[in-house]
């Protein structure tokens, strides 16, 4: 069990946000790792490149043809203390857990789950052969939350609204671009989740929360991240953390790019975590080990 923590964060202090556009402050690669039943996947956030970036925990790429890769998928599972937000680029996810919910994950669909005081559930892939790709990212809750009744945010493909801005096509998952609000509501942290796709030599400045951690991640081609004279190519399967202020410069050259952006407020309380419970302290750590062996989640 690991003992209290502050997240990781690339912010210096809790200085009052710069306005102006973000800097690439750290380019990291994922490692490949395993996980569930075997599943195999890149671990981006999580591994020890980047442990956390308060308030996010992990953030595991998984993508392959290959069956044996994803079939034996995530049996079940227990949660506490935390959320989950799993959006598929290909591929159909069974989610199932114990008070009987059920859903499915197709292509562009999105799961933002808040586990709150306790859920257990599989996510078992649904095919047999064929592209499996999606994200999962984990979001921490605040002191506050962590004992909340467990819920659900589900999204078809079509209940993610997609606007036009500078030439890059973007899905709105959470937050606001300009007019358009992602469907996700009500998330302590005030997340932004956008999907960003530039054609080549594109440029556009997209606007995210000052004051919020935030990070690209890039998963087609390559894409420039930074403001002019601080430029930083970011290629496929590389997350840039970004620095302070109230937007973010991307632009593409001779090669189209596509990457998840992602922004949230930071939560600076002590992390404790056990698998997959994420708590404040060790005590509140034996508690839900003690809560999920009697049955009681």
């Amino acid at each position: 069990m690991s003992q209290p923590r502050r997240n990781v964060s690339e912010r210096s202090d809790g200085a009052a946000a710069q306005a102006g556009s973000r800097a690439a402050i750290k380019v990291t690669r994922g490692r490949p790792a395993s996980d569930g039943a075997g599943v195999r996947l890149t671990r981006v956030i999580g591994a020890p490149e980047l442990p956390d970036l308060d308030p996010f925990l992990m953030l595991d790429e998984f993508g392959s043809d290959a069956a044996a890769d994803y079939i034996a998928g995530f049996p079940d599972h227990p949660h506490r203390g935390f959320e989950t937000v799993t959006y598929m680029l290909a591929g159909r996810m069974r989610h199932r857990d114990h008070k009987g919910n059920v859903g499915l994950l197709t292509p562009g669909s999105v799961q933002w789950m808040t586990a709150g005081r306790g859920i257990v559930h599989s996510e078992m892939p649904e095919q047999e052969d064929g592209l499996m790709w999606g994200f999962q990212l984990w979001v921490n809750l605040p002191a506050s939350d962590k004992m909340i009744e467990p819920r659900y945010q589900e999204f078809p493909p079509e209940a993610i609204p997609e606007t036009t801005i500078g030439g890059a096509r973007v899905r709105v998952i959470a937050g606001r671009l300009d007019a358009v609000e992602g469907p996700v509501r009500a998330v302590a942290t005030e997340p932004t989740y956008l999907d960003v796709a530039l054609p080549p030599q594109t440029s556009v400045r997209l606007p995210l929360p000052a004051g919020h951690a935030a990070f690209a991640y890039v998963f087609e081609g390559a894409v420039g991240v930074g403001p002019g004279g601080a430029v930083r190519q970011v290629n496929r399967g590389m997350l840039a953390v970004l620095g302070d202020g109230d937007g973010v410069d991307l632009a593409t050259g001779a090669e189209a790019g596509r990457l998840i952006l992602v922004a949230g407020r930071p939560l600076r309380e002590p992390v404790v975590k056990h698998g997959p419970f994420v708590m404040n302290t060790p005590q509140q750590i034996h508690q839900a080990i003690d809560d999920f062996n009697a049955g009681r989640f």
